[in-house]
């Protein structure tokens, strides 16, 4: 399996924590404006290409309340923090009041400042788009009813979590929360119509103002909108208020289309489930999550991974990898440590996207809700922060950045020992020649296996297999691993990730030395 060209870097930013704990450390309420010259220049040398700013826009007092008042969500968020206050409960922030910058954050002033200096630095600004509900206290939800799935009192009674009542300028109505079709509805935010015409142009407007203050947008549930979906959880409560015919057509290709007319390199990402990816990057999406990914390394499932990747080359290539984000587990606490690392070289050395979350490089383990705007502090785990140093500033050199990816058959080592399926082999290489081989033992017991390696350009001769992350060096003959194979032997988890070179010299290698 081919691929080339790498995929950007993305991190992830809580932009009220981050901006609630720098304020800490000023004594006073921190903006966009504190946020230091020193520190984007820090995310620009780890060579991230994006920041995604979680939570930019203006929130209100309604999904505040909410957030407060849900006794499930509070027992969440004193697990996270047991010194829990009212005063730490943000509210979420994709409960949206309206598509400004928070007044807490510098308003739209301090955004589209902070947006340049990242620029200066080469990097791009992530902010979210929420279309499938708005908060309690949007305006729509008075003024403009009909944008709305509406209900009756006969819904409300019997389904009181999915349902609300609400003064509009029509009267009393019945309104939908927001949701998907597995789950009761969200509290805190109310349930946009997109099978009605008007209330489709008003959310392409607000996608071109946002156009206007970042370079992309992560679209929360995106999967949402499509019409197969908005049937199965809604049915005919969708129907246009107003008496329209409803519209079945996909809202994304129009939306997507409207954006790029304008701003022909504006980046749209999906957040996406239930193997609705590839329909999503039809409809035009530039990148969609890897759940997938992510839930078969989770699985410690070797056999799964390597057949996830073997999925179409565009596919992999627009999908985004991740291992923690702020619905998930943190990695740290999900994974045990050996686990961990292997999962990630994984994870970060296959084509698309790759996104880390804030507090994911240094070993953080404790998962703080976004509705909350305090975590916990936590030591550093100096172990683990070494290893991403050291695979970020693999992924930042030229050999992912412009190399051809491959992925490569293990066989057996021996009849009847089945633990090469244990084994990813990848590998990269550049048109002039550098190498980079990554090999990983995901598996709970020790392994072995062949794999031939076929590098172009090194048919014959001698190579040099020098690991990354520890100090081991081999030296191996070209012509044999491109016939017999390079034999792996490797513990539970183990992972090697070699820049692959040829050899001046003869060195001495003990025969009892294994790769």
């Amino acid at each position: 399996m081919l691929n080339s060209s790498r995929g950007p870097l993305l991190y992830q930013i809580n932009t009220r924590g981050f901006l609630f704990e720098l304020g800490r450390s000023l004594g006073r309420r921190a903006t966009f404006d504190d946020i230091s010259d020193a520190a984007i220049a820090r995310w620009a040398e780890l060579g991230f290409d994006w920041i995604w700013m979680l939570g930019v826009w203006q929130t209100g007092p309604a999904g505040r309340a909410v957030s407060r008042s849900n006794a499930v969500r509070r027992q969440e968020f004193k697990q996270a923090l047991p010194d829990l206050t009212d005063d730490d409960i943000s509210g979420s922030p994709l409960a949206v009041q309206r598509y400004a910058a928070h007044v807490d954050f510098g308003g739209p002033e301090s955004l589209t400042r902070f947006r340049s200096r990242l620029r200066n630095r080469g990097l791009k600004l992530m902010l979210d788009f929420v279309p499938n509900h708005t908060a309690l206290d949007h305006r729509w939800v008075v003024e403009r009813p009909e944008y709305y799935v509406q209900g009756t009192d006969a819904d409300l009674a019997d389904q009181p979590d999915n349902w609300f009542r609400v003064n509009t300028c029509r009267g009393r109505q019945v309104m939908a929360h927001g949701r998907d079709p597995n789950y009761p509805g969200w509290p805190d935010t109310a349930q946009l119509n997109y099978r009605a015409r008007e209330l489709r142009r008003a959310m392409i407007d607000i996608l071109l103002t946002i156009a206007g203050q970042c370079d992309g947008v992560r679209c929360d549930m995106a999967m949402l909108l499509l019409p197969e979906i908005m049937q199965r959880t809604w049915g005919e409560r969708a129907k246009p208020a107003e008496g329209s015919p409803p519209i079945d057509a996909p809202f994304w290709p129009d939306a997507i289309t409207a954006v790029h007319r304008t701003s022909p390199d504006f980046v749209f990402l999906a957040e996406a489930y239930w193997d609705l990816e590839w329909t999503l990057q039809q409809q035009g999406f530039d990148y969609t999550y890897d759940k997938r990914l992510y839930d078969r390394l989770h699985e410690r499932n070797a056999a799964a991974v390597r057949g996830h990747l073997t999925a179409n080359a565009d596919f992999q290539r627009k999908s985004v990898r991740f291992l923690e984000n702020h619905d998930e587990p943190r990695a740290a606490a999900a994974f045990q440590p050996e686990v961990h690392r292997a999962a990630a070289v994984v994870a970060y050395l296959v084509p698309g996207a790759r996104f880390f979350h804030d507090g994911q490089l240094q070993g953080r383990r404790l998962h703080t809700p976004p509705h909350v705007r305090r975590r916990p502090d936590e030591p550093v785990d100096a172990g683990l922060a070494g290893f991403y140093e050291r695979l970020l500033e693999t992924l930042r050199g030229p050999v992912v950045h412009a190399g051809q990816w491959r992925l490569h058959e293990c066989q057996p080592a021996w009849s009847e020992n089945s633990t090469f399926a244990q084994f990813i082999v990848v590998t990269w290489q550049t048109g002039d020649g550098q190498r980079l081989l990554a090999v990983v033992n995901y598996g709970p017991a020790a392994g072995q296996c062949y794999v031939r390696l076929e590098f172009a350009g090194a048919e014959t001769g001698r190579l040099l297999l020098r690991d990354r992350f520890s100090d081991a060096v081999y030296e191996r003959d070209a012509a044999e691993l491109n016939s017999c194979g390079l034999y792996l032997d490797m513990p539970a988890w183990g992972l090697h990730v070699f820049d692959v070179t040829s050899s001046g010299c003869i060195v001495r290698i003990d025969p009892r030395e294994r790769a």
